[in-house]
């Protein structure tokens, strides 16, 4: 049967989705990538993904906690959307363990309860569900510059103003609260911060995030806290989750399994609400959030099975080991970058796995940009970063160290050669 050529398709997809996919970090990496040599052993510095590095391998008590729960022949089906009650809140009958709910309460002065909990697909589906929530015609939001780029893709996807405030590289990566003060109106809906921080490797103090909340109580609006690297802090700074301050204002915190135990392909993650005054008792923000829970995927069940082992099983020697190696990392890179001359490092990381460093283009002979200098080191050293154009920040480089520090010494030491070899003849 031949096909009637005067009929006209039209086959158009969303503008959203398209601006949505330029803030894609695993995009750009693959792009960097494609200039790595074919059979060539390369480093990678370049995503936050530590899960097959030896030295970070997950402890042996979740390994064990997901086969009880896949043996207990309990977690095979649906769960409800909400998440299992045992993952979310104690003392329920399968273990009699710890929950997320608790486990979140121990930093807390006001407690948590099950139904201050949500759980999702990773962090990743907790960040769309909350920004999608939030999302209404004509507001406004206020992001991180350097920003990681998961909010701007859902921003962008929702159809929310984004408005930037600066992380003070100066000030060791801290808010402009001045900024905030000056970007926020009256159809501001909320601010983010992420703490510990990616990109920058910062751990906000006490008093900073005190100020932040008191600065967003004088604004009307909530606060969105991403702490999916949360307790991964090694410098003098000890972290402070943000619900400490729900008191003073809301806080929405975004977490996971995935970075602090390194198993971020088992895609377990958490919205918990910080509200002891009940501002947001009833209101659209709460309710929009059980709804868009209610018709979106859910964790897998067994790992929900497995969430109260995991959290009170692992031992404190497993969280002492990995963040001492991610405190050596730290000072390797801290050492080794202030040597480079083309490479600026502001402030020493002292949590998560990144540093943000500034590459003074004016040094080198023939490189044009940050994206340039990290297709060419692939190229000539096989050693992948990520340009800072992603984040925000051009002709800046952020560097992922959670590696062997054998290896990020290696690393480093390649990108040295590089910049040795392309800095201008004096």
């Amino acid at each position: 049967m031949e096909k009637d050529s005067a009929v006209s398709w039209n086959f158009q997809g969303s503008n959203k989705v398209k601006e949505s996919s330029t803030h894609s970090i695993a995009r750009v990496v693959v792009e960097v990538m494609k200039n790595v040599t074919a059979g060539e052993k390369f480093i990678h510095l370049g995503i936050g993904d530590p899960s097959t590095i030896p030295c970070f391998r997950t402890a042996v008590a979740a390994e064990d906690a997901i086969i009880q729960a896949l043996r207990t022949n309990t977690f095979n089906g649906y769960s409800p959307t909400s998440g299992l009650p045992l993952a979310r809140s104690l003392r329920i009958q399968v273990f009699c363990t710890s929950s997320i709910a608790e486990y979140l309460s121990r930093d807390l002065p006001d407690k948590l309860s099950a139904d201050d909990i949500y759980l999702s697909v990773g962090a990743r589906q907790a960040i769309e569900v909350v920004l999608t929530v939030l999302a209404r015609p004509g507001a406004n939001i206020l992001l991180p510059r350097p920003w990681y780029p998961l909010y701007e893709a859902f921003v962008a996807f929702t159809g929310v103003e984004a408005r930037h405030f600066d992380l003070l590289p100066e000030k060791g990566w801290e808010v402009d609260l001045n900024a905030i003060k000056n970007l926020a109106d009256e159809n501001t809906i909320a601010m983010v911060i992420i703490n510990p921080g990616n990109p920058c490797g910062t751990v906000f103090t006490y008093e900073h995030l005190k100020n932040i909340a008191e600065t967003a109580e004088k604004l009307g609006i909530l606060v969105m806290s991403d702490e999916s690297y949360g307790h991964l802090a090694y410098g003098s700074t000890p972290f402070t989750p943000m619900g400490v301050f729900g008191s003073v204002a809301p806080v929405i915190t975004i977490g996971s399994l995935s970075k602090r135990w390194f198993v971020p392909g088992w895609r377990l993650g958490w919205i918990a609400i910080s509200d002891p005054t009940c501002i947001l008792q009833g209101s659209e923000i709460v309710e929009g959030i059980k709804s868009n829970i209610d018709i979106s995927s859910d964790p897998t069940t067994f790992t929900q099975g497995a969430v109260p082992q995991i959290l009170e099983k692992t031992d404190a020697e497993f969280y002492s080991k990995t963040t001492s190696i991610l405190k050596e990392d730290a000072e390797i890179c801290w050492d080794l970058l202030n040597h480079i001359p083309c490479i600026a490092c502001p402030h020493k990381p002292n949590g998560a796995m990144f540093v943000m460093v500034k590459l003074d283009i004016s040094q080198l002979e023939d490189i044009s940009d940050d994206m340039d200098f990290c297709n060419m080191l692939a190229k000539e050293e096989s050693v992948i970063v990520l340009p800072g154009f992603i984040l925000g920040m051009k002709n800046w480089l952020r560097i992922t160290f959670a590696q062997e520090p054998s290896v990020l010494k290696d690393g480093l030491g390649r990108m040295k050669a590089f910049c040795s070899r392309h800095g201008k003849k004096k």
